[in-house]
């Protein structure tokens, strides 16, 4: 079987193709709302009456439920809202000091293969990463990115101890791509023990500032928009 880090690194749109809007949301967005909004311009990007968007959100303090959400994996149902999220993947934690990014993309314009998307989508973490000096990895059997922490114990089977740093869950409709990803930045770790993140037992999750880094979220956007550029291409 083909590893991702075996897919190509670029996702790019054919040529000719009009830049990929990028759009940074002020304040919290309420789930919901953001929802209703991915939905809409979905249908308008396949309907060629928009254009591609990247569209950056901070959520308040939230839990979602992917298709393949395990009820056992939700810990602790009272703590924050939960919402189904119609994605893919299990349940995952939104919050104040993590960077959501929306990815709505007309694969038919780039490849329609979702396991190299989202290869380009772990390779746009990834890049984002190194350029704070940090080495974010991919796992074959575990979507998203990871860190791994080599001060820890190492686990039970031997392996480093290594943390998520960010996840990935997407949904596609006609081809058209939205939901996205969410980079760990400076979210409050302990609000993720009310559920099992992305259904992975034995590995815990991590940040850019809880790994040392002090950085803010202007300096993580600016980090992900070059990375993306290099991935997928121009953006505005």
């Amino acid at each position: 079987m083909t590893t991702r880090d075996a897919l190509p690194a670029q996702f790019l749109a054919i040529p000719g193709s009009a830049a990929v809007e990028w759009r940074i949301e002020p304040g919290l967005v309420d789930y919901p709302a953001a929802l209703v909004f991915m939905e809409a311009r979905a249908g308008a990007i396949r309907d060629g009456t928009a254009r591609e968007l990247v569209w950056l959100v901070e959520h308040p303090p939230l839990y979602t439920a992917g298709t393949s959400a395990d009820a056992a994996d939700l810990l602790v149902a009272d703590r924050f809202p939960v919402f189904a999220a119609g994605r893919g993947g299990e349940y995952t934690y939104h919050g104040p000091g993590q960077r959501v990014a929306y990815v709505m993309l007309d694969l038919k314009r780039r490849r329609e293969d979702v396991r190299a998307f989202v290869a380009a989508l772990e390779e746009w973490i990834i890049r984002t990463l190194g350029r704070f000096n940090v080495k974010g990895e991919r796992r074959d059997d575990r979507v998203g990115v990871w860190v791994v922490r080599p001060e820890r114990p190492a686990l039970p089977d031997g392996s480093p101890a290594e943390d998520k740093i960010a996840a990935i869950g997407i949904r596609l409709r006609r081809w058209v791509s939205f939901h996205g990803i969410a980079l760990n930045v400076e979210p409050d770790l302990g609000h993720f023990d009310g559920i099992v993140p992305c259904g992975i037992r034995g590995h815990g999750v991590t940040s850019l500032v809880d790994l040392g880094l002090p950085v803010t979220m202007t300096d993580v956007d600016v980090a992900m928009k070059a990375a993306f550029e290099e991935v997928f291409g121009d953006v505005d």
